[in-house]
């Protein structure tokens, strides 16, 4: 969705008001099924909405379910599934991130063979990104490795070819060679965990990258003042970019003045859920790495100060991102809903029906229909 289609909708609002101009605010792919109207209710400043399916490029796992344990089944996935449909998404990209590369190949095999319509395919995060500390993030130093197009396509192959989105770092040695590699086959490719240059960024979006994953994040707490490899991405047009809006990756100001710079026609919400999402306090995994919940929310290493994934949960990205940016509902939702499903090419599926409460900035699923 181009700056054109986005000032196009905003006029439309003006003219039409919210019932009328919704369906030319929420883009979404050719041959999708037009979205239900935002339909405002009754009582007590609540409104009863009626959305577009939620998409969701980067989950890690969910409900106790780590997609990245050699020992996943069938079931464990099929679980994870019921219970993030229950939030609204009814449709995702299962994340695989650094790991021993059988440890990825087992797990890719079990989710490749899971059937279910809400699994769009497969966010293969890693291991071609950077080895440094901040960048790297919660990846495996050991496991890191460069981009190979022999390696990607043995994970292609075990993936039964349901890789979608390839996240790398343009740095890694071969990463320009498999981005158009990748790209030719209809996979699309992402810049995430990267202490890139100008120039080795504007190569990979020469290539093909498309994406910024989590933006802002995946990089250390401390960059050169300009450039960096934050501002280089954010002034890139040709990248869209996603954001984890939980509180904790970034700050309210912060993620105001991405999207702003960004546009919301360009901007996508992620939840880079783990097995910690939907679940109380405690100790959970990440990709067989041992990691803990926090009472705040937050997710890390037990002992380490870098975040390791969320607990997010896609509906209450919405509620954050109306918050902290001030725009209106209706130019958020597409941001988890019609935008991500253009992105993969896929059109959005089912309908959520949520609550409003526009005071506390919260969205309540009520209930999900297929």
């Amino acid at each position: 969705m181009g700056a054109d289609v986005a000032d196009e909708a905003r006029r439309a609002v003006l003219k039409a008001g919210l019932a009328g101009a919704v369906a030319a605010l929420v883009a979404r792919p050719r041959g999708a099924r037009a979205s239900a109207p935002l339909r405002a209710g009754t009582g007590e400043g609540r409104r009863t909405l009626e959305l577009p399916g939620f998409v969701d490029l980067q989950v890690n796992g969910f409900a106790g379910v780590d997609f990245g344990d050699p020992a996943l089944t069938p079931e464990a996935v099929l679980r994870a599934v019921e219970a993030i449909g229950a939030t609204g998404v009814t449709r995702f990209l299962p994340t695989l991130i650094t790991s021993p590369v059988e440890a990825f190949l087992a797990c890719a095999r079990t989710i490749a063979r899971t059937s279910h319509p809400a699994i769009a395919g497969i966010h293969m995060e890693g291991p071609y990104i950077s080895p440094e500390d901040g960048y790297r993030g919660a990846h495996a130093r050991a496991f890191v490795r460069g981009a190979d197009l022999d390696d990607f396509r043995r994970r292609q192959d075990a993936a039964e070819g349901r890789i979608r989105l390839l996240t790398v770092a343009p740095e890694a040695p071969g990463a320009i060679r498999v981005i158009e590699n990748a790209v030719t086959s209809g996979v699309r490719v992402a810049i995430g965990h990267t202490g890139a240059s100008a120039s080795q960024i504007a190569d990979a979006v020469s290539a093909g990258a498309t994406l910024s994953t989590h933006l802002g994040n995946g990089c250390p707490s401390v960059v050169p003042r300009h450039p960096n490899v934050i501002w280089e991405q954010l002034g890139e047009d040709r990248l869209l970019a996603s954001f984890i809006v939980d509180g904790h990756h970034l700050s309210p100001a912060t993620v105001k003045s991405m999207i702003r710079a960004k546009t919301p026609a360009r901007s996508i919400l992620v939840t880079d859920a783990i097995a910690a999402a939907g679940m109380p306090p405690g100790r959970y995994t990440l990709g067989g790495e041992e990691v803990e919940l926090s009472s705040t929310g937050r997710v890390a290493v037990p002992g380490a100060s870098n975040l390791a994934g969320s607990a997010l949960r896609l509906d209450v990205a919405i509620g954050n991102t109306v918050r902290f940016t001030g725009l209106p509902l209706e130019e958020v939702v597409p941001m988890a809903s019609a935008r991500p499903a253009e992105y993969l090419g896929v059109p959005t599926a089912g309908k959520v029906v949520a609550e409003w409460d526009q005071a506390a900035f919260a969205l309540r699923v009520v209930r999900v229909v297929p």
